[in-house]
């Protein structure tokens, strides 16, 4: 997670935001946004609706903002105006809804203006940021997920929920993102909005950046089989001992979930990890290397393959059959090659496969990334780096690099791995199979 003085806050220095605040327990989140956006230089004006004063005082809010709160469209006191919600969408830069709970992000999907909120949200000419949050059952329920589709649809940026500890006592995801994470977004927006059309980067003729996901058809894996690989193996050295990685298998299950958000038929083969199985994916469970080649292999027919596992590229040799002793003259392993799984899918791709694999590297990235891509026979590689902030191995966000077998170079901006999982689907499937 991003810390505040990681975050370049430079951007918000005299900008305007409007921070809509809906009836969630995450509502008590927004104190620290305020805190945080406050501290970068915005002003902030906070709406609320009705419900969320049962989370948060208006006056908590409005003491850290330095503003009144407002949640009526027809204010009482004789210094307010019934236009009010007009003059808002007119002075903001930035409009983030956090938390945004199911009822608003139908309200505003809608187009219903019952609030200071929505009323708001309808006359602004802003950009507008929604962060979700709800249990997990409601969040995965198809009216939400339609939802938000449609707002994105209309345009707006949904920050995806993060997954873990809820207030019900579920753990999955639904969870409103950390105030630094959302901070981090609203100074991307900023920076976009107020940044010159991208110059030609002289690099690549092919190179484009897709800061954030366009709409999508919530049909456009309809009738395709997909398979996805996430997390590490564990390769076992005694009967207590193991040889893996720092994966947490959080990138491939976020593609995974957005697979089955777009309508395939999605199996996970899944390496030792403790994340819920998304909504409507088929789970299997894999330890090693070689049973995660086994289950890939006997899936290997699959229309789109997204290789996000770390899988082990060694093995120790030999296995012990008892726990081994300490040796005070060290520990000696001897190891060999694991089968190069995505090296034997590209040998036997079919036509009109898409093979995807991932690379994570920690110097010379992209040249490291497309002599993969070609040697391997892939379509796309998702480069990301070990040692970037944000990104590679962990639960929180990620940025990648997607490389095309046909040349072309596409920057996913940093943001969570459910958000990060959609962009690179829609580039993938929107875009087709690139010619080798």
């Amino acid at each position: 997670m991003p810390t505040p003085d990681a975050v370049r806050t430079e951007a918000l220095s005299g900008r305007k935001i409007l921070l809509g605040v809906t009836g969630g327990i995450a509502a008590y989140k927004s104190a620290l946004l305020v805190r945080l956006l406050k501290r970068s230089g915005a002003e902030v004006q906070v709406l609320m609706t009705p419900d969320a004063e049962r989370f948060i005082s208006a006056l908590t809010l409005g003491t850290l903002s330095e503003r009144e709160v407002l949640t009526d469209i027809f204010p009482e006191n004789a210094e307010g105006s019934w236009t009010k919600h007009i003059t808002l969408g007119l002075w903001a830069d930035l409009f983030v809804v956090a938390p945004a709970t199911a009822q608003t992000i139908a309200k505003l999907a809608h187009g219903f203006s019952d609030t200071m909120l929505t009323v708001t949200a309808l006359a602004a000419r802003c950009p507008l940021l929604v962060c979700p949050a709800m249990d997990h059952d409601m969040y995965i329920h198809p009216a939400v997920q339609d939802n938000l589709e449609r707002l994105r649809g209309l345009g707006y940026a949904v920050l995806e929920a993060d997954s873990g500890e809820l207030a019900s006592g579920l753990v999955g995801q639904g969870r409103m993102p950390e105030p630094e994470v959302i901070l981090q977004r609203v100074v991307q927006a900023i920076e976009r909005r107020e940044a010159a059309p991208p110059a030609a980067s002289g690099d690549s003729a092919a190179e484009e950046v897709v800061p954030a996901p366009p709409p999508a058809d919530p049909s456009l894996l309809a009738g395709k089989t997909v398979l996805v690989t996430a997390g590490p193996t564990h390769e076992p050295i005694d009967p207590v001992r193991v040889f893996t990685n720092r994966s947490t298998g959080t990138m491939g299950f976020a593609l995974a979930a957005a697979a089955q958000a777009l309508g395939g038929d999605v199996t996970l083969v899944a390496g030792p990890t403790a994340l819920p199985t998304p909504a409507g994916v088929t789970r299997v469970d894999v330890e090693t290397a070689a049973e995660m080649h086994a289950a890939v292999d006997a899936r290997a027919d699959a229309d789109l393959v997204l290789m996000a596992a770390a899988v082990a590229d060694y093995t120790p040799a030999t296995v012990a059959e008892g726990k081994l002793k300490k040796d005070e003259a060290g520990l000696t392993l001897h190891f060999e090659r694991t089968v190069d799984i995505l090296a034997a899918l590209g040998q036997q791709k079919r036509p009109g496969q898409q093979l995807i694999g991932f690379a994570l590297e920690t110097d010379n990235g992209v040249a490291h990334a497309r002599e993969k891509l070609t040697r391997k026979n892939l379509d796309w590689i998702a480069l990301n780096r070990a040692n970037e902030a944000g990104a590679g191995f962990g639960p929180g966000t990620n940025r990648i690099t997607l490389l095309g077998a046909d040349g072309s170079r596409t920057e996913l901006a940093t943001q969570p791995k459910p958000a990060i999982a959609r962009a690179l689907l829609l580039h993938v499937c929107t875009a087709g199979t690139p010619a080798a």
